[in-house]
Parts: structure tokens; sequence; C-alpha cells
């Protein structure tokens, strides 16, 4: 009985697939939104959007770091932007809420851009996958 393995590809490189379909996803939704004459909406979304990636971006920094063993401490600076993540995410959309500036709903909306770069890498994975097997 002979067993076929089914080739995972390198993490490393859906991991770099990621931001480009998270900028991807901001970048075409926003166009979609500006086009349909929704200015003030397409720039919210593009503000959660870009608030999201920054989040990300500072997260993986932050893992990257405390997984790093060669280092015996995280630099002070990475250290407070994960710290500041959170309370830097939560003033942003406080302020659209009570000042009503950008739609409160665009920008909770593009909050979600990294979870739709997560779907968008993993119909990449399955489909590599399906294709591996036959």
């Amino acid at each position: 009985m002979e067993v076929e393995m089914i080739r995972v590809e390198d993490p490393a490189r859906a991991e770099a697939r990621l931001s480009y379909w998270m900028a991807a996803v901001v970048v075409a939704a926003t166009a979609v939104i500006l086009a349909s004459g929704r200015v003030r909406f397409g720039v919210g979304f593009a503000f959660g959007g870009a608030l999201a990636i920054l989040n990300y971006h500072w997260l993986r920094q932050a893992v990257r770091a405390l997984l790093d063993a060669a280092r015996a401490r995280a630099p002070r600076r990475l250290i407070l932007k994960f710290v500041v993540r959170y309370p830097l995410a939560f003033a942003g959309v406080y302020l659209f809420y009570r000042t009503g500036w950008l739609p409160f709903g665009a920008v909770l909306a593009g909050l979600f851009v990294p979870t739709a770069g997560v779907l968008m890498e993993a119909v990449i994975q399955v489909g590599s996958g399906l294709r591996s097997t036959y």
C-alpha cells in the first residue's frame, strides 16, 4: 500500500503573501466604494483597513521577537508597539464613533481586512493541496 504525501507549502511564503492580500483587499474595496460615490464610507474603510494592517504587522514583529531564541530581551520599542496595539485601535475607533467624522460602520468593516486576507490565503492553500493530491 502506497501512502501519498500532501505537499504543504512553505509557511513563510504564505505569511509573506498575507500582507499583499490584505493590501489588495483594502485597495480594491476602497476603489469600489469610492466608485459608487460613497466617499466618506470609502475613507472610513481605508482608515480601518490601514489600522488593522498596522496592528497585524506590529503583532507579527512582536511574535517573531519573542520566538527569537538568540535574544535575551526584546527591544523596548517592540514591547511598546505590542502594548499600544489595542489601545491605539480602540482610540481610533472610539474617535470616529464619538465625532462622526467618518462612518463608524466603515471603520469597523475595515478592521476585518486581515480576516479577508486569511480567507484568500486559505483558498490558495486548499487549492494547492487539492492539486498536489491528483
